[in-house]
């Protein structure tokens, strides 16, 4: 069913099409005076304002971090740190990358009950080579995620590598969408993960997908390293 084009939509769609076409400014414009810079940078300004005042909704999100680059669990916890300097709480479960004890779960421990921390799989397919044990921890893992998912005390959810766990089929992709609409209105969930499901982004509200360009351990034969991978 296509979605009925509002007068409302119609307005916020001028407004990005003005909005775009003055453009961001600085040298991106040479050929112009400091006078007529200044005006078109000041009707930018108004057009901005009018942008953000339209846009006044709130709602839960879902959020996507996929693709092959790296960055996706990363982002995700910028998120974590935005929320938490918001006064509220977090919740991380961690579906894959449970086997090392990364960098990431040892310095949020500092933010103590404002963020709740899970590392519930053993490590990577090769690392614990036994696919049951997997299949368990998954459901174990998305059964403690359900419960945070529900809880209105927390404000982000993040289920890293949650994605990948539905691409080896360790979880049914509709339950995990299910699941997440038990969220509650201004709850907000992150899945991370290679390889989201047309389905699954399709569910989403804001969908990144990080693309490899140079990776220093296929290219350089580099090691993971502290601080970068880990």
């Amino acid at each position: 069913m296509k979605h009925k084009i509002t007068k409302d939509d119609f307005t916020l769609n001028n407004l990005d099409k003005s909005a775009e076409k003055i453009g961001m400014g600085g040298n991106l414009i040479p050929n112009i005076t400091e006078e007529k810079y200044r005006e078109r940078m000041k009707k930018r300004k108004e057009i901005q304002t009018q942008r953000v005042k339209e846009r006044n909704k709130e709602k839960g999100l879902i959020i996507i971090n996929t693709g092959q680059g790296k960055g996706k669990t990363t982002a995700a916890l910028g998120m974590a740190l935005r929320t938490i300097g918001h006064n509220h709480k977090v919740s991380i479960i961690q579906f894959i990358k449970g086997g090392w004890e990364p960098g990431e779960s040892l310095a949020l421990k500092i933010f103590g009950n404002k963020l709740k921390f899970h590392a519930c799989g053993e490590g990577f397919t090769w690392e614990t080579q036994d696919r049951n044990k997997d299949i368990t921890l998954v459901k174990s893992s998305w059964r403690k995620a359900v419960s945070y998912i529900k809880d209105p005390n927390y404000k982000l959810i993040i289920l890293d590598e949650i994605i990948v766990a539905i691409k080896l089929g360790y979880i049914d992709e509709d339950e995990v969408i299910n699941g997440i609409n038990l969220r509650p209105e201004l709850t907000h969930v992150v899945l991370t993960g290679r390889g989201a499901s047309e389905k699954l982004i399709d569910s989403a509200d804001l969908v990144t997908e990080m693309k490899s360009i140079h990776h220093p351990f296929r290219e350089q034969g580099i090691k993971a390293q502290e601080g970068i991978e880990y």
